[in-house]
């Protein structure tokens, strides 16, 4: 079969099972660029210059739902991690009320089914690294109720109460503060997230969670051997608890070859007194200066399709999804370079021999699952107990 046909197969299948994204960092960008100008950032438009994301382009991709990430740097600390948070919510909030006609809020799988059939795209929203709470279950309740579905438990650095898989660990996975944060997670139907975690901390969560987790945006370890990405024993576990592992398109987590690169790309940002998430104009003039000295290794969406079929193979295909951390990286596979390209992805899965079936699991079906999951989980366990009002000691 043809390139050509495979792309149409994929854009055919892609408009009745749409992609659930786990992971899009557009309102970080936002705040980075304009400080939330949504005039300055008009996504109803063309944003290429831009950003990853906008409208046209999510509609090229087929992408029915999307998990916006409401991230915040794990360098910001107590009330300040906090309150930065709730200017990103805030930012979502906005661009479900400016694009109502593409855009819609999303609180529950049913919700998602109703958006896929209405035409929109189901807005939903995960919280980037405990230090969103401080500390703070009550502050996590709060954030469940303004509509924050996921909470990853740590971003890079660890935190007071969990490890972190880029970070010097403390705690050897979860203290038992950070079991209670994932109990009450479950008791209030918000999904325990675990990309960003230590494989001691992924191996904890699961030990104590009641609900199915998710990794929002990580991808196979034993095909890209980088701490962001799952190991073989943890997807394996993914089967019996229910979970899904969406993978990432981050060249430096699924490309070997990128991993040295971007470190030495990352540093020459610090080196200008920038932050190496930083994806500004300037950060991204002194990125491309760089790589004109020093050619960057390109991941293309067969390195993507690569960790898919391992990641299959070993939690099935029950267990899969997709998260592609669009404008939270500075750079893209080849034929992934912005949220338009999704179907070359599934074209390349129709090229190895996925099935239609298979494809409509990993795009659309096990997201939609493991959210109706949850919410079930929280029914049984929010009437057998309480809000905890456990404490950091």
């Amino acid at each position: 079969m043809s390139a050509a046909d495979l792309l149409g197969q994929a854009r055919e299948l892609l408009a009745q099972y749409p992609v659930v994204d786990g992971h899009n960092d557009l309102p970080w960008a936002l705040r980075q660029q304009v400080r939330y100008d949504l005039d300055r950032r008009d996504i109803a438009g063309d944003q290429s210059d831009h950003l990853h994301t906008d409208i046209p382009r999510l509609r090229a991709g087929g992408v029915g739902a999307q998990f916006w990430s409401v991230y915040v740097r794990s360098d910001y600390t107590g009330d300040e991690a906090v309150s930065a948070t709730l200017e990103q919510i805030d930012v979502v909030d906005q661009l479900i009320t400016r694009y109502p006609g593409s855009l819609v809020r999303a609180l529950t799988a049913d919700d998602m089914e109703a958006a896929r059939a209405d035409g929109r795209i189901a807005s939903l929203m995960g919280a980037e690294g405990g230090h969103s709470i401080n500390n703070s279950l009550a502050t996590l309740r709060a954030l469940h109720q303004l509509g924050v579905r996921y909470m990853t438990l740590t971003h890079n650095d660890t935190i007071d109460w969990a490890d972190s898989a880029t970070d010097e660990p403390r705690h050897g996975g979860l203290t038992d503060f950070g079991r209670e944060v994932v109990r009450e997670m479950n008791r209030i139907g918000m999904l325990v997230d675990l990309s960003h975690v230590a494989p001691t901390t992924m191996r904890d969560a699961l030990d104590v969670s009641d609900a199915p987790v998710i990794f929002s945006h990580s991808s196979a370890r034993a095909v890209c051997d980088h701490p962001r990405n799952v190991p073989d024993d943890v997807l394996e576990r993914l089967a019996a608890n229910g979970g899904v592992a969406m993978a990432t398109f981050v060249p430096k987590f699924i490309l070997p070859a990128a991993v040295e690169w971007t470190l030495a790309a990352d540093e020459n940002l610090r080196a200008h007194g920038l932050h190496h998430l930083d994806t500004t104009p300037e950060a991204m003039a002194l990125h491309r200066e760089f790589e004109a000295a020093r050619p960057r290794p390109v991941a293309t969406a067969a390195t993507v399709a690569d960790h898919l079929d391992h990641m299959r193979e070993v939690a099935g295909v029950d267990h899969i999804g997709i998260g592609g951390d669009f404008d939270g990286t500075a750079f893209t596979p080849s034929g992934l370079d912005d949220v338009s390209g999704y179907p070359n992805l599934i074209a390349e899965l129709l090229g190895r021999g996925w099935s239609r079936a298979d494809l409509a699991k990993l795009t659309w079906s096990n997201a939609v699952r493991v959210l109706r999951d949850a919410e079930s989980a929280a029914r049984e366990l929010s009437a057998t107990r309480g809000p905890s009002n456990a404490c950091l000691l």
